[in-house]
């Protein structure tokens, strides 16, 4: 009972930050974003009789006791519908920096969750595989799916309709993306501590929460009319939004470095000048920047030689998470 698969990490446009229910991991609001080709994991699952307990290789070393531990706790929701009792071998490989606010707990739960499946013998539907990725990862419930994506609030409270769904594929809109990576370390808050601490002491909590409705439609709007520079304008405004929010919590999160901030000014810069560009920005200090079809070249020879710059990769839009060969 084995199987791999891979799935992409996606950046979010409209911001997904707070949880309305931490136990289900239910998000507290809406997002919609786009999944990128070049940056995916590839995960093997296999059920094995002849091991004490489940073992983890992340990156070709041993996972630390925390990953394993949410890993492990994470496979029982397919180990008890298919009656496996067997631990498991998770092998488990990202093209890009792990736990640096790139979206790897995205791609990552993604990715098992698909392996885990099949190699469960459970044939679920996306449905209702994006409801089991978004258990172990409020945004991996995206990475199930290609292009451009949607994920519902819901309300139920089981969590059967906090899933995503896929709003346009990846071929839709031929949108291009630089990620301009300024740290390879981890970052110091993950997401989810980050998500506790400002839902239970940032006095504008209640303001992001209630806005929310309304950037989503006004983003479904400009995607559908593959409006630019109105779909760049609301992704910066949300990141930073996002970011504000976070400042305030108690104490403060700042996931940024100097050199994050140095690049949001090189980005209006290159507007000023002509050349469409628009950043966004995760938990971490790594700045994306979304150019129009064709538009990527002209802002990475702006940008890769940057202050703080360490390394570029240059991305369009990427395709659902599925199973492939080992």
């Amino acid at each position: 009972m084995t199987a791999t698969a891979i799935a992409h990490a996606n950046i979010a446009l409209i911001k997904y930050w707070g949880k309305r229910n931490v136990e289900r991991n239910l998000p507290a609001v809406g997002s919609i974003s786009l999944t990128l080709r070049e940056l995916y994991t590839r995960t093997s699952v296999t059920f094995r009789d002849d091991l004490d307990g489940d073992v983890m290789r992340l990156n070709g070393a041993a996972a630390d006791p925390r990953a394993l531990r949410r890993a492990s706790r994470f496979l029982d929701h397919f180990r008890s519908p298919a009656g496996i009792a067997s631990p498991a071998e998770i092998v488990s490989e990202n093209t890009f920096p792990t736990g640096a606010g790139l979206a790897s707990s995205a791609s990552g739960f993604a990715a098992l969750t698909v392996a885990a499946a099949a190699a469960a013998g459970l044939d679920y539907n996306p449905r209702k595989l994006s409801e089991l990725a978004r258990i172990g990862s409020g945004s991996a419930a995206r990475s199930l799916f290609g292009g451009i994506v949607e994920m519902h609030l819901g309300e139920d409270e089981d969590g059967a309709d906090s899933v995503a769904e896929p709003l346009y594929s990846e071929d839709y809109w031929p949108l291009e993306l630089l990620i301009l990576i300024t740290s390879e370390a981890a970052k110091d808050i993950g997401s989810t501590d980050g998500m506790t601490l400002t839902a239970a002491t940032s006095p504008y909590y209640s303001a992001w929460v209630n806005a929310q409705a309304h950037d989503l439609d006004a983003m479904r709007a400009a995607l559908a009319a593959r409006d630019f520079e109105k779909l760049g304008e609301l992704s910066e405004f949300s990141c930073l939004k996002m970011h504000a929010l976070a400042m305030s919590a108690d104490p403060g999160i700042l996931y940024w470095n100097e050199h994050t901030t140095a690049l949001i000014h090189e980005v209006r810069a290159l507007r000023k000048r002509g050349i469409a560009a628009y950043f966004t920005i995760d938990a971490g200090p790594q700045i994306k920047v979304i150019c129009p079809p064709g538009g990527s070249a002209a802002v990475e020879a702006a940008l890769k030689d940057a202050p703080g710059v360490r390394r570029v990769y240059r991305t369009g839009l990427g395709p659902d998470a599925r199973i492939v060969t080992p």
